[in-house]
């Protein structure tokens, strides 16, 4: 599955700004696996996007839950929450 990863904020600061990704998901593809399985590739990755972390996802530049299936091609965004001011 290829699909298109963006970081932004601290994220971005921690693991740099993304890109194109070749992913195998081991089941469904959901943006919660995914975050497994980006956990799982560095340190920095780990405690970027630790359980219990504040991050938001978007799916093809809406925003979602972990529990979004993800589709062959898909632009996938992990940021922290945001408040305005």
């Amino acid at each position: 599955m290829r699909l298109t990863l963006k970081y932004f904020a601290s994220l971005r600061e921690a693991l740099g700004p993304g890109g194109a990704l070749e992913w195998t998901p081991e089941g469904e593809p959901t943006a919660a696996a995914l975050r497994a399985w980006l956990r799982a590739q560095s340190d920095a990755h780990a405690r970027a996007l630790a359980p219990g972390r504040a991050v938001r996802v978007a799916v093809d530049q809406a925003l979602a839950d972990e529990a979004a299936p993800l589709r062959d091609g898909a632009e996938v965004a992990f940021f922290p929450p945001v408040t305005g001011g």
